[in-house]
Order: structure tokens, then sequence, then C-alpha cells
């Protein structure tokens, strides 16, 4: 028996860390063809919240099943980009060149990784000028959408790193996005922002893309031996009910080691219970109707 199903048949039933029962989420069949992509904003603007993290390895269990998936560091810091791989310093073209200067070729900035089937739409930190140059443009809060809109057919599934704020370009994330998911770190003063958060994408729903939805609120960094990990994963559950994912990523060494190693956990350390999270995630967005 393979470790995938051996995991599957280890939890499926359980109570799960949310308090719930553990669902069956069943190994996807493979695709007939690929796009048009579901695209996925990853989002919240306190930082260090596994945003990053979660996008690359979500991304690569993504593709493990089958999936074409594109990563867009959407964020100046370029760590998205950096834990693939990639020497942001030697970029000549990357994302902010697409949403401010005509005539770029959006496949031709796109980098292929070490994983099949994963690729990522680099930046660095020429991004962090793009809000005060898109200040000024016509429908501002629609340029990412129309980077996007060439490579749309390319892809099953399109996710966004949003940078930590709610400012022009996690605007434009939003407004590019059919979902939304919220990492959220499992302490209390996590919890106070994502009231705003949520405030903020009714809005961008309201006013500028009515198909956007939440896919789900996900627990990080959660530590089970704590009554503190414990509680907030409860409240949590008990304020936004079956928005919260039933998948939860724990806290591990493992996550900085492989991201030092410039690759996804799934390739690093395929059996540690993180990849496995990772890939229960991946079954539970797609079960959830979030990913092709």
């Amino acid at each position: 028996m393979d470790t995938e199903a051996a995991f599957q048949i280890r939890t499926a039933g359980q109570v799960g860390p949310t308090g719930r029962p553990l669902p069956d989420f069943p190994v996807p069949a493979p695709l007939a063809s690929h796009g048009p992509a579901r695209i996925i904003a990853m989002c919240n603007q306190k930082g260090g919240v596994g945003k990053t993290t979660t996008t690359i390895n979500l991304g690569a269990a993504l593709a493990e099943v089958g999936r074409r998936v594109l990563l867009v560091d959407f964020d100046p810091q370029g760590a998205l980009s950096v834990g693939l791989g990639i020497n942001v310093n030697e970029l000549d073209v990357t994302v902010y060149n697409l949403l401010v200067e005509r005539g770029h070729d959006v496949r031709s900035v796109i980098q292929k990784t070490k994983v099949a089937d994963l690729d990522v739409l680099p930046a660095n930190i020429d991004l962090s000028a793009a809000e005060v140059q898109l200040v000024g443009e016509v429908a501002r809060e629609q340029i990412l959408a129309r980077v996007l809109r060439p490579v749309m057919d390319d892809y099953d599934v399109i996710m966004i790193d949003c940078q930590p704020s709610l400012g022009l370009l996690t605007v434009n994330a939003l407004t590019a996005a059919h979902g939304v998911i919220i990492p959220l770190e499992c302490e209390f003063f996590a919890m106070r922002g994502v009231a705003l958060l949520v405030e903020t994408i009714e809005k961008i729903t309201d006013r500028l893309n009515p198909r956007l939805q939440v896919d789900g609120i996900l627990a990080t960094m959660y530590d089970g031996r704590t009554l503190h990990s414990r509680e907030v994963v409860a409240s949590v559950v008990d304020h936004f009910g079956d928005d919260v994912l039933h998948t939860v990523i724990s806290r591990s060494v493992k996550f900085p080691d492989a991201t030092l190693a410039a690759e996804p956990i799934t390739t690093y350390d395929g059996s540690h219970k993180g990849a496995d999270a990772y890939r229960q995630l991946a079954r539970e967005l797609i079960a959830r109707g979030g990913a092709a």
C-alpha cells in the first residue's frame, strides 16, 4: 500500500484538529484535458502566517495529482521565487514589468521549476514600485487579470502569493481570483485581522469581482500539544464554521529546511507529515470545488 492510501485510511473518519469528523478526501481522478484555470489568491494582511509556504507546497501537491499549476509571486520580497530556486536578483523581466509595461509576453516570463507541471511567475523588489505606478492607470484593479488572461487555458490552477497588506497589489489579486484561501496562524492576535480581510473581500465581491468566494480558512503553525493552539482553532471554527478547512498545517522545522533547499516539502521529504498534510489539503480543495 502506498503512503498516500495509508494516510487516507489512517485519518478518514477520525475527529480532526478542528474538532469535526475528518471526511474521506479521495485521490482525484486524472484530468482528460487542462484549463481554463481557477485562480486562487493566498491572502492575509498579517505577515508570517504561512502564505508562501502554503502556496509552494499546495501547488506542488496539486501538481502531484496531475494538475498544471502556475504560482504567481505577488510579493516584492520574492520569497516564493527564491523558495523555488530562482535567483531573483538576476531577473530582467518579472511580473512587475508585465503590470507596468506593454509588449511583454507573459509566457516568456514564466519559469519552470524542478517539479513537473509546476511553474512560477517570479517577482523581486521591483514590484514594490508597482503600487505607486498603477495608481493613475485606468481600471487599475484589473491589471493582473489582464496579465494572466493569455495563459488561463494553459493551467488548471493559478495561485497568487499576496504580500502582507490590503493595498492595490492585493486588490488586483482578489479582482483576478475566483477564490481566496486565508492562512491563519494558530495564535489569538492572528485572528483579529481576519474580520478586516473578510470585509475587504466582501467589498471587492460587491464592487469589482462578483464571482469571488472564500475557498477556505487554513489553520497554520498548529501545535496540538498546546491548549492555546487548540483553543484558537476551536474559536475559528465557532466564528467561521464550514469556511474553515478540515486540513490543519502543523508547525515543523522541515518547512524552513525545505525552503532552504529551494524545493517543496513533497519532494524534499515526501514521507513527512507536513507533506501528507499538503497532499490532504490538495484533495480537500479539489473535493470542495476549489481546484480543477
